[in-house]
C-alpha cells in the first residue's frame, strides 16, 4: 500500500495549513473550550474550504474523496491544533442520503455549507451503554401516530443540533429496534446539558423523551434495521476518532520538541538529556504505529474491504496510545504543562475522555478480538 498524498489531496492539505495560518485560532479554541461553546465560526471557514463535502457523492456536490483523505485532512488540522473532534457530523452526509427519506435528506442539505451543527445519534441511556439491546426508549403507534418514549444519556452534540436520530424499541413486541428522526423544537422533549472533562467545545446532554408525537414518516431507515445502521456508522465513527487522537497527539508532541529545543537546565538544553530523549522515541514510535493503522484502515475502506476490527484496533490504540504521548509531552513541559497556559493541557483532557467516548476501551477489545478470530475459524 502506497499512502503518498495524490496532487489533488497535496492541495487540499495546503489549503488547510493556509487556513490555520490566517489567525492566531488557539485563542479563539481557547475561549470556546472555556466557556463550552461549538467553534461555529472555524468550522464555516472549513465547510468554505470544502471538507464538509470531502465524502459526498458528485451529485450533491461532493468531492468523493474517500477515507485516506479524510486521514490527511484530519491529521494536518490536528497537527495544527485544531479540535478536530466537533467535526464528527460533517462526514456524516452519505449516511442521511442512503437511508433517509427526501424530506429528511432535503433538511440536512440545507445546512450543508453553513458550519452549523446538524444531526446526531441518540442511542446511550443510563442502563444501556455498551448493551445496547438493554435499551428501553420506546414508540408507541396510536390513532395514525407514533409516541416516542424514553431518557437518552451523554448524548454528543444534542444541545446544539437540530435533529437527533433516535433509537427505540416497539412498546408492544420489545423488539424491532428502529430508529426516528427528531426535531429537537418538538414538544415534549427535554435538554439537560452535562459538565464534562475535556472535548468541551461539542456539547453533551440527557434528553428526555415524554410522549414526542412522530409520524411514520419521521422513521429513518426501515423498521427493525436500527441494529444494522449503527453497526455500520460505528465502524467510520472509530476511524474518526483514532484520526483526532493521532492529529491531537502529533501536535502535542511537536509543541513539546520544539520547547525541549529551547527550555535550559544546568546549563543544558532538556533535550539532550537521556531520559527527554527516551520519551522522544517512544513518542515517535507510538505516532508512526498510529499514522500507518489509520492510513491502512483508510485504504481498505476506500478499496470496499470490510473495516469492523481495523476500527476497532484503531479506536482503541490510537485513544491509548495518543494520549500516552499527550503525557509524555505534558512530563517535558512540566509546570508549564499542568499550571501554565498551554494547549497541552486541553489535549490532555479532550483525549482521556477518548478512551470512554465513542465506544469504551473495553468494547473496542472485545470487537478487535472477535474479528482477528474469525480469519482462524
Amino acid at each position: 500500500m502506497d499512502f503518498r498524498l495524490t496532487d489533488e489531496q497535496e492541495l487540499f492539505v495546503a489549503g488547510i495549513r493556509k487556513l490555520m495560518a490566517k489567525e492566531n485560532w488557539e485563542s479563539y479554541f481557547k475561549e470556546c473550550d472555556e466557556n463550552s461553546e461549538y467553534p461555529e465560526r472555524f468550522v464555516k471557514e472549513l465547510a468554505d474550504l470544502g471538507i464538509d463535502s470531502l465524502l459526498l457523492p458528485e451529485e450533491h456536490g461532493g468531492f468523493n474523496a474517500g477515507a485516506v483523505t479524510v486521514a490527511a485532512a484530519w491529521e494536518e488540522l490536528g497537527r495544527l491544533g485544531a479540535p478536530t473532534y466537533v467535526l464528527y457530523q460533517l462526514t456524516g452526509f452519505n449516511t442521511i442520503l442512503k437511508y433517509g427519506t427526501e424530506e429528511q435528506i432535503q433538511k440536512i442539505m440545507a445546512l450543508h455549507g453553513t458550519g452549523k451543527q446538524m444531526w446526531n445519534s441518540a442511542i446511550t441511556e443510563p442502563g444501556a451503554g455498551s448493551d445496547v439491546g438493554s435499551l428501553q426508549t420506546t414508540y408507541t403507534r396510536k390513532d395514525g401516530k407514533v409516541y416516542l418514549n424514553g431518557h437518552k444519556t451523554f448524548i454528543t452534540s444534542s444541545a446544539g443540533v437540530p435533529y437527533l436520530i433516535v433509537m427505540s424499541k416497539d412498546a408492544e413486541t420489545g423488539t424491532k429496534f428502529t430508529e426516528w428522526f427528531v426535531d429537537m423544537d418538538k414538544p415534549g422533549i427535554k435538554r439537560e446539558k452535562l459538565k464534562k472533562l475535556g472535548l468541551k467545545m461539542d456539547s453533551v446532554c440527557e434528553v428526555y423523551f415524554e410522549n414526542v408525537e412522530l409520524e411514520e414518516k419521521d422513521m429513518f431507515g426501515t423498521e427493525g434495521n436500527g441494529f444494522d445502521r449503527i453497526k455500520e456508522e460505528f465502524d467510520f465513527e472509530r476511524f474518526l476518532v483514532g484520526c483526532c487522537n493521532y492529529g491531537t497527539a502529533l501536535c502535542a508532541f511537536e509543541d513539546a520538541a520544539k520547547y525541549a529545543n529551547q527550555r535550559e537546565q544546568f546549563g543544558e538544553k532538556i533535550g539532550r538529556f537521556q531520559l527527554i530523549q527516551e520519551k522522544f522515541c517512544n513518542m515517535a514510535i507510538k505516532l508512526t504505529n498510529m499514522r500507518n493503522m489509520l492510513y491502512e484502515t483508510a485504504w481498505k475502506y476506500d478499496n470496499g474491504q470490510k473495516i469492523t476490527g481495523n476500527a476497532a484496533m484503531c479506536k482503541y490504540y490510537c485513544a491509548n496510545a495518543g494520549f500516552e504521548v499527550v503525557d509524555d509531552a505534558m512530563q517535558v513541559f512540566a509546570g508549564i504543562g499542568v499550571a501554565g497556559d498551554h494547549r497541552i493541557s486541553r489535549f490532555w483532557r479532550d483525549l482521556r475522555v477518548d478512551r470512554v467516548s465513542g465506544g469504551s476501551d473495553e468494547m473496542q477489545i472485545l470487537t478487535a478480538g472477535r474479528e482477528v478470530l474469525k480469519k482462524y475459524r
